[in-house]
Formats: structure tokens, C-alpha cells, sequence
């Protein structure tokens, strides 16, 4: 859901729709496997800063839009998503809201690159990792771009599925899981879907997916196929999600 490594008092720039450019294929395309990777607290630690920036800032905007005070804007956001998974969801079938409006004016982050929460060796294992790399976020695009550049992995990834490119279908609602899947044209058996929500992965495992849960809470559910504390765990799991060679 966020931008870019100099973002001190700007504005994001707007981007256009679909995925990120292509990038020369990598040799790690001859596995045939393809990572798809969730942003928000499973790249980086989104709890501390921006997860709370961004709840303020979806309050003010139901609070301004909807004429609630504080108090019923902060419940109908939590009722939203919720009920929907994502309050937005909420405000396009409730109220006729422009979601390009709620994501753009919920999504602004002046200091970010001070608010990104990141292990930089973990990151490093990440492009090292064999197959085609895939990012898909609940985020808009120009939020996940500009995050991904304060994390140094902007031309990493080979496609970059923000909110925007599934059509307003966020995880784990398997419309948006099934539109990325035949966009690029991907086998589930193939795939590693890696997030740090229980409900994206139970999704993508019913898609076929292998599934790793980014956690440190003891008890794994039988739809996830590794737990780690951390994606730096994951070139040592290359046999078990059926990555290697």
C-alpha cells in the first residue's frame, strides 16, 4: 500500500494500471516456479508505523466523507473489514465510494522511508531465491511501489499486483488470486504463496498452492506448508516447497 526512498514531504506520483514492467528474465526462470509475495508485514514490519498512519487516516476520511465523528468512523471502518476484508470493499457497496479517491487520500506517507520497518539480510535472501518473483499486495499501486523502492527492491519483482490490477478484489477473495494466476500464466503447483495472513493462505492453497505462513506463533494449520519467523528462512526450505532443482 505505499511509495518511494526519498519521499520527504511529497506527493506520489500517479501510475498507470497493470503490472510493473517486465525485467529480463532471470536464469532462476528455468525452475519453472514462480514466489508470490504478500508486502505489509511479511517484506517489512508495517505494525509499528504505518499500519496505525493508515488506520488514522481511513478514520479522517470516513469522518470527512460520511460526516461521522471519530468514534462511528473508526467502528464502520473495523465493521468494513471485518465484514469484507478490506474497508474499502465496504465503502464501494455501501455508499458509491471512488476507490482510486479512498486509496490515493488513505495512502500518503511524508516520512516513509522512516516508517518502513525492514531486515535488510532477509531482503537479501529474497533475490537470491530461484523462479519468477511476484508481489501481491491489498495496497495501491503507488503506495507498494514506493515501499518496495525504500526496501531497495524495485526492479526485483515481475510483477507487481497492487489492488488496482485485481480489480478492486483483494486477498483472499479468490477473484483476485484467479486473475493474477492467469495474467501471468502460472501453474498453483508450482507456486509459493508467502504472506503473513492465515486467510490469503488458506485461500491459496485451495487454488493449489504450496504456502508459506511468515510467523512465530506456534501452531501451523494444516494448509501451510512451512512456517518462518522471517523470509531469510527461506533459500533452507527450497526442497520442501518443491523449488529446487
Amino acid at each position: 500500500m505505499h511509495s518511494h526512498s526519498e519521499t520527504s514531504s511529497r506527493q506520489f506520483p500517479a501510475r498507470s494500471g497493470g503490472s510493473a514492467p517486465r525485467r529480463a528474465a532471470s536464469p532462476g526462470r528455468r525452475f519453472g516456479g514462480a514466489w508470490i509475495f504478500d508486502l505489509d508485514n511479511t517484506l517489512h514490519n508495517a505494525t509499528p508505523h504505518i499500519f496505525p498512519h493508515i488506520n488514522r487516516s481511513m478514520t479522517a476520511y470516513l469522518q470527512e466523507h460520511l460526516q461521522l465523528d471519530a468514534e462511528a468512523a473508526s467502528a464502520l471502518r473495523l465493521k468494513y473489514w471485518h465484514r469484507y476484508g478490506a474497508t474499502l470493499l465496504g465503502l464501494m457497496r455501501h455508499h458509491g465510494t471512488d476507490p482510486d479517491h479512498f486509496l490515493w487520500h488513505t495512502h500518503q506517507f511524508p516520512e516513509l522511508a522512516r516508517m518502513v520497518v525492514a531486515e535488510r539480510a532477509a531482503l537479501h535472501t529474497v533475490r537470491r531465491l530461484p523462479g519468477r518473483k511476484l508481489l501481491f499486495s491489498n495496497s495501491p499501486a503507488h503506495y507498494a511501489h514506493a515501499v518496495l523502492d525504500v526496501l531497495g527492491l524495485g526492479t526485483l519483482f515481475d510483477g507487481v499486483y497492487a489492488i488496482e490490477q485485481v480489480r478492486y478484489q483483494p486477498k483472499p477473495l479468490g477473484a483476485g488470486f484467479r486473475r493474477l494466476i492467469a495474467q501471468e500464466r502460472l501453474i498453483p503447483r508450482r507456486t509459493v504463496m508467502v504472506d503473513d495472513s492465515l486467510p490469503n493462505l488458506r485461500a491459496a492453497h485451495r487454488l493449489g498452492m504450496r504456502t508459506v505462513w511468515v510467523s512465530r506463533e506456534p501452531r501451523v494449520p494444516d494448509y501451510v506448508t512451512v512456517r518462518v519467523g522471517s523470509v531469510r528462512a527461506l533459500p533452507r526450505l527450497l526442497d520442501d516447497l518443491g523449488m529446487s532443482c
